[in-house]
C-alpha cells in the first residue's frame, strides 16, 4: 500500500518556476548554483551505484527526470560518463536555463538539458544515438525527488494522483535490460516497489542503496530511500 499524499505547492509547476527563477538570478549575480536536493551525499551514493551497475565504459545513454540545476549529471560527467550521452529534462524553463549556464562553468557543455513535461512528452532524442528516436532508448533513467514532487500534485476528478501515470511513462523509455534508479524522501522502499513493480510495467526489483538509518518507537528507517528497478530483456 502506497502512502496517499495530500496536494501541496511543492507539486505545482508555479512553485518550481518561482524557485528556479530565483536560483537563476542568484547564479547570474553571485555564482550560487542553488540547492542540491537531498544533499551532496545522495549524489555521491547514486553515482557510486551507477559506477557499479552501469559503468561508464559501457557508454550508457542516461536520462535524468527532473534534472533541476544539473548537479547529478555534472557528477556523472566528472565520474567519466560521456557528456554526449547524458540528458536532463525538467518542466521548468528556468531550471533548464540554470543548468545550461552552470554547464558552461563546469566544462560540461555537451550535456543536453531540455524543457520537457515527463508525464506528457517524450524527451528529445540524442543526436549521438543512432536509434534514439525510439522512446525506449535509455540504458539508465534517474530520479532524485521528482516522483516525490509529482505525487504532491493536484488529484484529478476521480481522486487519482498524477504520480499514477509515472511508472508507465518511465517504463516505455527504458531499453529492455535498462535500469531505473530512484531516490525518494516521501516513500519507503516497499512503497516504491509497490508502485513500480506491477503487471503493467513488468519491472523487476534490482537493488537498493543503503542510507543512514534512525530508530524511533522501536522501529528503524531511513530519511530517504533509493531503489533500482530493471526492465526485463
Amino acid at each position: 500500500m502506497t502512502t496517499e499524499l495530500q496536494p501541496s505547492k511543492l507539486g505545482t509547476k508555479e512553485h518550481w518556476d518561482k524557485v528556479y527563477s530565483e536560483e537563476l538570478t542568484n547564479f547570474e549575480e553571485i555564482g550560487d548554483e542553488g540547492e542540491i536536493w537531498f544533499g551532496e551525499e545522495s549524489i555521491e551514493k547514486m553515482v557510486d551505484w551507477c559506477l557499479m551497475h552501469v559503468p561508464s565504459l559501457s557508454n550508457p545513454a542516461v536520462l535524468e527526470v527532473g534534472s533541476g540545476n544539473g548537479a547529478l549529471l555534472f557528477a556523472l560527467a566528472e565520474a567519466g560518463y560521456s557528456q554526449k550521452l547524458l540528458i536532463g529534462i525538467d518542466y521548468s524553463d528556468d531550471a533548464v536555463k540554470l543548468s545550461t549556464k552552470i554547464s558552461a562553468t563546469r566544462n560540461a557543455t555537451e550535456i543536453m538539458f531540455s524543457v520537457c513535461d515527463f508525464l506528457q512528452e517524450d524527451p528529445s532524442p540524442l543526436s549521438s544515438l543512432e536509434h534514439s528516436k525510439v522512446p525506449s532508448c535509455w540504458d539508465l533513467v534517474l530520479d532524485k525527488g521528482t516522483y516525490d514532487a509529482i505525487a504532491l500534485g493536484s488529484k484529478d476528478r476521480s481522486g487519482r494522483s498524477p504520480a499514477g501515470a509515472y511508472p508507465h511513462r518511465l517504463c516505455r523509455l527504458l531499453k529492455p535490460g535498462g535500469l531505473f534508479l530512484i531516490t525518494s524522501c516521501n516513500f519507503t522502499e516497499e512503497e516504491l516497489k509497490s508502485s513500480f513493480i506491477t503487471e503493467e510495467t513488468g519491472l523487476q526489483y534490482h537493488s537498493r542503496i543503503q542510507h543512514p538509518t534512525f530508530s524511533f518507537g522501536g522501529r528503524s528507517g531511513s530519511i530517504v530511500s533509493s531503489v533500482a528497478f530493471k526492465k526485463p530483456l
